[in-house]
């Protein structure tokens, strides 16, 4: 990520990320009737999106792979914390509106 952006691409990417991870949330929750699936995933996505590693070196070399890791993440511009965070957003607002529709009487698949 990193770099500086506009006002305007910072709001366009926050609603970008939510409305996408809100989608996702949903349709995962209504297929796998899991609600929080999507809220616990989401750090992983997140982790996949910044870091520079192989996926499999996190269990096979976890001595160089989390240090990098996490030199990645204080690295990160405060523009790209927000944008990410409201991909989280957008994952618990989806299990918000899938509970409240359960509740609701609305039986999603």
């Amino acid at each position: 990520m990193g770099g500086s952006i506009s006002i305007i691409q910072l709001v366009l990417s926050i609603l970008i990320f939510v409305v996408l991870f809100f989608g996702i949330g949903f349709l995962l929750n209504m297929l796998l009737r899991v609600t929080w699936l999507m809220a616990f995933i989401y750090p992983i996505i997140v982790i996949l999106i910044i870091d520079k590693v192989k996926f499999l070196d996190y269990f096979f070399q976890p001595g160089t792979a989390f240090p990098q890791l996490w030199q990645r993440l204080i690295s990160l511009q405060s523009s790209d914390v927000i944008i990410l965070a409201s991909g989280l957003v957008g994952a618990i607002i989806s299990g918000i509106v899938i509970k409240l529709l359960r509740k609701n009487g609305y039986q999603m698949f």
